[in-house]
């Protein structure tokens, strides 16, 4: 990106020129796209983001480097893909019956229910918060899990193209340039840091 979307505004202390230029962006798809394919859009977008962050809520809560042992991972790795899977299938099951009867929900939501129990009971947490954390873990968590999969498949077909192909566009553009600038911009952190010590005298130069 240009490095004057990185500059700071002194009185409100955001990078208002990168905010002027999003808000006109925004601005010109939403003139130009209807809105049904916005609202959608944006449904499957924050659906999305609001179900990896009750994932990544139990994996905090569950997973810590060298305190979790193997055999609590894999218990937490296999109820956290039955309460996915189970999940899926719900909605799936949802979109693509034309009856609605019972017999899918009869499958489906007794393994989601007894996947989030089993972890509850079985699966430690490897981590308490100190001040506050969100509670009834893993029940709620799993619950947010199960409604916005459940959300995602009340969504139509073409969306979820769309979503697709700009998801596709957004992964290519990160490992062409967006991953090549970030590991050079982290070097040179590096870098900087090592010359400062340097000259502290808190490191010695090989030659």
């Amino acid at each position: 990106m240009p490095p004057c979307l990185a500059i700071m505004n002194e009185k409100t202390g955001t990078p208002l020129i990168a905010t002027v230029v999003m808000l006109a962006a925004t601005a010109v798809i939403a003139f130009f796209t209807l809105l049904g394919i916005l609202s959608n859009l944006l449904s499957i977008s924050s659906l999305f983001i609001l179900m990896l962050v009750a994932i990544g809520l139990l994996v905090r809560r569950y997973y810590v480097s060298g305190v979790t042992t193997k055999a609590n991972r894999i218990k937490f790795i296999v109820f956290l893909a039955l309460i996915l899977g189970s999940s899926i299938g719900t909605a799936i099951y949802w979109a693509s019956s034309t009856d609605h009867g019972w017999i899918g929900y009869a499958i489906t939501l007794p393994i989601w229910l007894l996947s989030t129990f089993g972890l509850w009971l079985f699966a430690p947490q490897a981590r308490e918060p100190k001040f506050w954390g969100v509670p009834l873990v893993p029940r709620l968590p799993s619950l947010s899990i199960a409604i916005n999969i459940f959300l995602l498949g009340s969504i139509d077909k073409k969306s979820f193209e769309k979503f697709g192909i700009f998801t596709l566009v957004m992964i290519v553009y990160y490992f062409l340039y967006g991953l090549h600038a970030s590991y050079g911009t982290a070097k040179e952190a590096s870098s900087a840091k090592q010359m400062k010590n340097v000259e502290e005298g808190g490191l010695e130069l090989e030659i």
